[in-house]
């Protein structure tokens, strides 16, 4: 069968919703229901036997711990009757943010957050077998057994337990989560973060890191798509939007705080980033 891998990928604020959770239990002969546009988001967690099922023009044969994500505008539809005893439990939840399927894990924007709605990106393969299978299992149970209690009591420990499903799934596309590149690019992202008022360049962060300035750049181009340098310009300058916003200081106060040591030059690189100057980007946004 076509199972093309692909990626669901999630911004957040706002939250996935929990919605419910179900088992169902196909004889052979049985199938998966057609579906179209149900407006939800269909997970699936196939525990014994395999489902055959597909979304629009691909198709995946799921065995026992597997899961599918199936999207809320899609067409989905068995690809044939089940051949033995199939048991799956499925999730529905709603989303109403933003979300895109793509290739791969990575975000198209830039790593550097926007620093006071401070997006987070949830990344799951859409069709994964994720080792922790066994403990999403037993939270799938309990999410089941919740299902008839009161709603004012379920609420906060269901979506707790659905929060740490999607972590799970999260989890399980980490295909480079042990990769020498993405720890040494976490680590410099770090040390930019702790740093970046002082005065810094390739080589001096290479020092502290431990590695050569070319290996430390070419990782960070690999997992976030910058070099250090461009990341830490970036850093400063949301830092700098967050003090014209909460602070009265003046201009070369702040430009000195997160680590420029002209004014001007500082005003300049501020209005390329932004769009507008900075005495203009706090008048027209403090109230």
């Amino acid at each position: 069968m076509n199972q093309q891998q692909t990626f669901v990928i999630m911004e957040i604020p706002p939250v996935p919703y929990y919605i419910t959770t179900g088992l169902t239990t196909l004889q052979p002969g049985e199938q998966h229901p057609s579906r179209k546009n149900i407006g939800l988001f269909d997970l699936l967690w196939v525990v014994k036997g395999t489902l055959y099922i597909g979304e629009d023009d691909q198709e995946w044969s799921l065995t026992k711990g597997q899961t599918l994500l199936l999207l809320p505008d899609r067409y989905h539809y068995s690809v044939r009757p089940c051949e033995e005893e199939t048991i799956f439990y499925w999730t529905h939840f709603d989303f109403t943010g933003t979300y895109h399927v793509a290739d791969t894990p990575q975000d198209s924007v830039h790593p550097v957050r926007n620093a006071w709605s401070n997006p987070y990106m949830i990344r799951i393969r859409q069709y994964a077998s994720p080792p922790q299978f066994e403990m999403a299992e037993r939270h799938l149970q309990k999410l089941l057994a919740s299902a008839g209690g009161l709603r004012s009591e379920a609420f906060w420990n269901e979506q707790q337990l659905f929060m740490e499903l999607l972590h799970v799934l999260e989890e399980s596309n980490s295909g480079k989560s042990n990769s020498p590149a993405l720890k040494l690019a976490e680590k410099t992202e770090a040390f930019l973060r702790q740093y970046y008022q002082t005065e810094l360049t390739n080589e001096s962060l290479a020092a502290a890191l431990h590695f050569h300035p070319n290996y430390v750049v070419r990782c960070m181009k690999e997992i976030y798509r910058c070099t250090p340098m461009e990341y830490l310009h970036e850093y400063r300058l949301e830092q700098a939007k967050l003090l014209l916003l909460k602070t009265e200081w003046s201009i070369a106060q702040i430009a000195e705080h997160v680590g420029f040591q002209y004014a001007p030059y500082f005003s300049s690189c501020f209005k390329q980033y932004a769009g507008v100057s900075p005495l203009r980007f706090r008048k027209q946004y403090s109230s």
